[in-house]
């Protein structure tokens, strides 16, 4: 009967002390773990909604129903207008169309698939490797200078020194003469033409005086409303519509600083805005704020609106040279 006891006792000490084998992992692990696996949606090609994979929706479309089964393609909905999306995606809506700035013209419209593209308008450029909140005023060659490169939309002109042909190293003396002669002369005519100029600029000078005291325009003897239809000052009318209209502002640069405030005040512009805008060179003032004027006049905005206010201020000369120039430019042309 000991004995018995004694090899029960035995065989249960070398069962207990027997290595233990590892319980089979589950098959709901392995699920798991395939799918999270699952879960890792492809790149470009799919995008997670919950805890599953969905295929994107083309381009120009975005998602309105996400798929409800691993591997399928939701609802897509084509963007609507003003709106676009340029590449495939898993996103609940469209981006909105870019509005290119008064400065700037459309290069490309907005479409579902593209954005708006925008350039500056000719004679402006705007660097693309820099911040561009205005296009800036094309740069024009000195005297002596000469043209490398034209302006573009996103490149400034490019000029260079012209090199003076040096004269041969023997000249005759009778060469040499006339060439002093020549100098001579030039600098005679040169003084007299200052001695001109200066003359003249006095005398307006004076009457520009006189005309301030009495408040007389003898240049503009009667300014009203009907001033550009007389034989003095016709009316313009624009070649080529709001073009003809902008490719005019350069010559408003023209304006004397003293009467900058007052012409923009007469044309409705705010004095708020014009302050806004002192931060800027003088040039790129009057484009500016020529460019607030003409939207906010809209398609009644004309050269002839601003000519009048000019002469209402008693710029005559100023108007005339905008005129003359808008005409010989081919901008715009006499009506009759």
């Amino acid at each position: 009967m000991v004995r018995l006891v004694s090899g029960a006792v035995l065989s249960l000490l070398i069962w207990l002390l027997m290595p233990t084998e590892a319980p089979p992992q589950s098959n709901l692990s392995l699920i798991g773990g395939r799918t999270r696996r699952e879960v890792n949606c492809r790149d470009q090609q799919e995008y997670r909604s919950g805890g599953i994979c969905c295929l994107t929706c083309p381009a120009g479309t975005y998602v309105t129903s996400p798929c409800r089964t691993s591997g399928q393609q939701g609802v897509c909905q084509e963007c609507d207008d003003g709106t676009y999306m340029e590449h495939t995606n898993g996103l609940s809506q469209c981006f909105r169309c870019t509005q290119c700035r008064p400065d700037q013209e459309v290069l490309k419209q907005c479409a579902h698939t593209h954005n708006t593209e925008c350039r500056c308008r000719p004679g402006r450029f705007c660097d693309p490797d820099q911040a561009c909140e205005l296009c800036k005023r094309c740069s024009r060659c000195g005297q002596d200078e000469e043209t490398v490169r034209n302006c573009t939309p996103t490149a400034n002109t490019e000029c260079k020194k012209v090199r003076s042909s040096s004269a041969p190293p023997t000249v005759g003396v009778s060469v040499i003469v006339l060439l002093s002669l020549a100098a001579v002369a030039v600098i005679i005519f040169v003084v007299i033409f200052v001695c001109i100029w200066k003359r003249r600029k006095r005398a307006a000078s004076q009457n520009l005086s006189e005309e301030q005291k009495t408040g007389h325009r003898p240049n503009c003897p009667s300014i009203n409303a009907r001033q550009l239809e007389d034989e003095q000052f016709p009316r313009l009318v624009a070649v080529n519509g709001e073009e003809s209209l902008r490719n005019c502002f350069e010559y408003f640069e023209e304006l004397n600083m003293d009467y900058h405030k007052k012409f923009f005040r007469h044309l409705g512009i705010s004095d708020n805005t014009i302050k806004a805008k002192e931060g800027l060179p003088y040039e790129d003032r009057i484009h500016a704020l020529l460019n607030v004027w003409i939207e906010k006049a809209g398609s009644e905005a004309s050269l002839n609106d601003l000519l009048q206010v000019l002469l209402n201020l008693g710029q005559c000369r100023t108007a005339e040279v905008i005129k003359e120039k808008a005409v010989h430019h081919r901008h715009y042309r006499c009506e009759g």
